[in-house]
């Protein structure tokens, strides 16, 4: 009975939804503590904070179309390559916490400024080199930062897409 009713749950549309629903609910998460602890999110959070909201319109487009064999083959390639970019941004971040005592404590300029004065390269260029304030360790839960959640978190979803093209 169990069985049957997981089996339900995590295929088909159900199984794209609940991705949809966990991505979203991931950035949701994100915003609650940065909000209760009143932390500014350094600009390989927000990245991450993208990657997160990238995977879930991607499990959202597969939930609305139901795609068949090939189609669910192309979803779970787009979702493993788009965790695996989040896998990056996150290994980037915990290297920087990793690192902080002998990095510049400066961040630099914000998120929103280098994307509005800067051409998309360089801001890109930019918001990946991430510095001091991307070091900060503000908020941990079981003794993980944030980033290093962040990368289970993309893993797990990397690992559910190839799991949902065997069960869909």
């Amino acid at each position: 009975m169990m069985r049957q009713l997981c089996s339900k749950l995590f295929s088909g549309r159900t199984g794209y939804f609940l991705g949809f629903i966990a991505s979203f609910g991931l950035v949701g998460l994100a915003l609650v503590i940065q909000t209760k602890y009143h932390l500014e999110p350094c600009p390989l959070c927000i990245s991450q904070r993208m990657v997160f909201m990238g995977l879930g319109l991607i499990f959202l487009a597969a939930a609305i179309q139901k795609p068949m064999q090939l189609g669910r083959k192309i979803y779970a390639l787009l979702l493993v390559l788009t965790s695996l970019g989040g896998v990056g941004v996150a290994i980037r971040h915990w290297y920087l916490q990793a690192h902080r005592d002998t990095m510049i404590a400066d961040c630099g300029v914000g998120f929103d400024y280098m994307f509005d004065n800067f051409p998309l390269q360089k801001a890109l260029t930019l918001v990946f080199r991430g510095t001091g304030d991307c070091a900060a360790i503000d908020w941990t839960f079981l003794g993980l930062s944030l980033p290093q959640l962040a990368l289970i978190s993309f893993i797990g979803f990397a690992v559910y897409a190839l799991y949902l093209i065997k069960r869909t």
